[in-house]
């Protein structure tokens, strides 16, 4: 499977004022990109070149010592964008049932906010931050580099199913944001896709398409 980068569903100045167009252009046909073209390089001549990336990532602990880390770095690298790019959108409203389970598990809407917040402000570094399902039980993680908690608890140190993601890269928000990083995570709330939250929190054999 030769993989390639997804058709965002917007245009790269949709999401402004939150996410500004040339961050937007830069981190998805340059970062994403790079990723691809590094995971087709590192995939060809092993077993795993015709998985899906659903199917590569759950199984990273098949392959070879040698080409793990690279093929853990890149697959992650696209399959995180992908999901952040889908996650994207204005003028998205909560909806009943994921509202219900939040505060079930963060007591309020507002709580669940600050903590996530919280949790990507002290994340040190590069990484990702996360709301994951677990059976029914919804929590905020952090993730190191390009990792995905649906690679599991043996290479991510944690596992679920993303329902929202936040990239704490850099490149994600130095252009508008400098060193800021509080603007920008405060900023997400205005662009994040509760209808796509949603299907991935009530889908139960969710995976990235």
């Amino acid at each position: 499977m030769i993989h390639k980068l997804p058709v965002l569903p917007y245009s790269y100045e949709f999401l402004e004022p939150y996410f500004d167009k040339e961050t937007m252009f830069i981190h998805h046909t340059k970062h994403h990109q790079t990723y691809i073209n590094n995971l087709n390089t590192a995939l060809k001549g092993t077993n795993f070149s015709n998985l899906s990336i659903n199917d590569l990532i759950t199984q990273l602990d098949k392959v070879s010592f040698d080409k793990r880390k690279t093929i853990q770095n890149n697959a992650g690298g696209h399959i995180n964008h992908s999901l952040f790019w889908q996650g994207l959108t204005i003028g998205s409203n909560l909806s009943s049932i994921l509202k219900k389970n939040i505060e079930k598990d963060f007591n309020s809407i507002s709580n669940f906010k600050k903590k996530f917040e919280e949790a990507a402000m002290n994340h040190f570094g590069s990484g990702w931050v996360w709301l994951i399902k677990n059976n029914s039980t919804l929590s905020i993680v952090t993730t190191v580099n390009q990792d995905n908690p649906l690679m599991g608890q043996n290479i991510a140190g944690v596992f679920g199913i993303p329902i929202i993601s936040l990239d704490l890269w850099e490149h994600a928000y130095y252009l508008k944001y400098q060193n800021q990083r509080i603007n920008y995570i405060k900023a997400f709330w205005n662009v994040v896709n509760w209808e796509e939250a949603l299907n991935r929190f009530t889908n139960k054999n969710y995976f990235f398409n």
